[in-house]
């Protein structure tokens, strides 16, 4: 085989992996961000159907009708500003209080709103025969709430009636709200409610994410069973869905780049999940849950914990493969330990741009043995050129004899065509996996390197590093053998060129790896390249 076309071959299959994983996380394309109108008391999402707790007539929940616009509660911790209506006592915005905004770092970022150009909720309520759901009416003894200093938790309790209130539980230094319901049962038969959890969201893209490095925007529902499964708006619009409709464990979760919105119900109660397209680009993820009995004259309950949060790999700390949320696409095996090394450097450097400087090298220096084994395949076939090129001239079009005569020239300078390939295939999976380590680690968000570059997770504003990119790449490309072939030739000059500009819209910490990464290759590239014309010369000589 022609190592320069299968070197060639590989350079572009590599391209190719990379866009191939990013469709395969993404799963669609991702829709264009849509203006919808704003959702009246009119308008508000269908409550979900409770096909398991026999709470339905003709198949739709008994609901209260929507009566006038509630008011608006703010509640503010540490952590989370949050607006709660009454009606329905929605959380219909949450801004996270130690994370900027994508565009303007010097506003928070809110991931939870609800205006005309974007819906993002989330909304409870009870079934059952005159239960509140979100379309209910409550009522508040304050419009804002502070957590005070010193406390540990704060409550916010909004009354439907006498017999039933909704309390919102806050903690210090958490992303983790207990949304509870209190029930009183002050009729003359028992009842057997239960109760409805669910998120709903447009299916517009978030703002500042990049297009050309695709991240996935949508549902995701968790079980012991299936275990991770995103469930994207374009299937639920389709009724193409594939999951669990019932578990006696699990979550439902809303993911966008850096962040989630989850419900995270206790294990071992039965649930029943569900998806449901709303109109309007709108859609709802939800689970429903069983209330215990409650008799004549007593009083009961339930209570869910809700996550309005960064994605992180401490979540599976609060719920089992809640971790999960951050996505490192079918490298996970590999991603998740290359980016505690990364965390366990940067506690002791300070700095995430030098720990993925540091964490390059140590990935460099592993696969040394690897690298100079290429490398050196590399110059012997850089030495045997002219001799290739004269074997082409000889045989012309005779593909038999030329190629015959090339492999009895590997075999006499003792080279594998494919010496150097092979162990670059091999370190391709780490690199990929660290690439989406560094991609999708909130961590990284607004983390500053030095000098010009502030945000690890932009691109560069004055395109330094993809320059430095391009450049490293000719230099790399200068030391590999020359294509035989012209149009090889030319396709090789302009890969740099094609890499720097697609690298222009590349988070910096992506583009810092890849500058590193091709340093320390042409440092040893050249090294090894020089012995072996070195040691070429010697033996010709004798």
């Amino acid at each position: 085989m022609d190592f320069q076309r299968f070197f060639l071959f590989l350079i572009f299959s590599f391209s190719a992996l990379l866009l191939w994983d990013g469709w395969q996380r993404y799963q669609h394309p991702a829709p264009q961000p849509v203006t919808v109108a704003a959702t009246s008391s009119n308008s508000s999402p269908e409550t979900p159907k409770a096909t398991s707790f026999q709470h339905s007539v003709d198949g739709t929940i008994v609901a209260g009708q929507a009566s006038a616009q509630g008011k608006k509660i703010v509640v503010r911790t540490d952590s989370l500003l949050v607006e709660i209506n009454t009606l329905g006592g929605d959380i219909q915005r949450a801004e996270l209080l130690q994370h900027r905004d994508a565009i303007d770092k010097s506003k928070p970022f809110v991931l939870l709103q609800q205006h005309e150009n974007h819906t993002y909720v989330a909304q409870t309520g009870l079934l059952g025969e005159g239960l509140p759901t979100h379309h209910a009416q409550y009522t508040a003894t304050s419009d804002e709430y502070h957590l005070a200093d010193g406390a540990e938790t704060l409550s916010v309790k909004l009354l439907a009636s006498n017999s039933v209130s909704k309390i919102l539980t806050f903690h210090r230094g958490s992303y983790l709200i207990d949304v509870s319901y209190e029930i009183e049962n002050t009729g003359t038969t028992s009842i057997s409610p239960s109760a409805y959890f669910q998120l709903v969201r447009d299916d517009g893209v978030p703002a500042g994410d990049s297009k050309l490095v695709p991240t996935y925007t949508g549902p995701a529902i968790y079980t012991d069973q299936e275990k991770f499964q995103k469930v994207d708006f374009s299937s639920i619009e389709k009724n193409k869905t594939s999951y669990p409709k019932t578990a006696d464990n699990g979550w439902v979760a809303i993911l966008q780049h850096y962040f989630v919105a989850a419900w995270l119900p206790r294990d071992k109660v039965q649930r029943e999940y569900y998806t449901k397209p709303l109109g309007n680009k709108q859609f709802s993820i939800g689970t429903i849950l069983p209330i215990a009995t409650i008799a004549p004259g007593q009083k009961g309950g339930i209570s869910v914990p809700l996550y309005i949060g960064p994605a992180n790999a401490k979540l599976d700390d609060i719920a089992p493969g809640f971790g999960l949320t951050v996505d490192y696409g079918w490298l996970t095996i590999i991603a998740t330990p290359l980016f505690w090394l990364l965390t366990f450097i940067q506690g002791w450097v300070q700095n995430w741009g030098i720990a993925i400087v540091i964490l390059t090298i140590l990935i460099k220096l592993a696969f040394f043995p690897l690298s100079a084994a290429s490398y050196r395949s590399m110059a012997k076939m850089r030495v045997v050129a002219p001799k290739l090129e004269k074997i082409k001239q000889q045989y012309g079009d005779d593909r038999e004899k030329l190629n015959r005569a090339m492999m009895d020239l590997y075999k006499t300078e003792k080279i594998n065509p494919l010496g150097g390939c092979l162990p670059m295939l091999i370190q391709i999976p780490v690199f990929i996996a660290l690439y989406w380590a560094i991609l999708s680690s909130v961590e990284l968000r607004h983390a500053p390197f030095f000098g010009w570059i502030s945000d690890l997770s932009a691109a560069d504003p004055y395109y330094v590093l993809p320059a430095i990119m391009g450049i490293s790449m000719l230099v790399q490309s200068k030391l590999n053998p020359a294509p035989p072939d012209p149009l090889q030739a030319k396709l090789m000059q302009l890969m740099p060129v094609i890499f720097s500009v697609v690298f222009f819209f590349f988070p910096a910490g992506l583009v810092l790896y890849s500058v590193v990464n091709n340093v320390l290759s042409i440092a040893q590239q050249w090294y090894i390249t020089r012995n072996q014309e070195i040691e070429q010369k010697g033996a010709a000589k004798t």
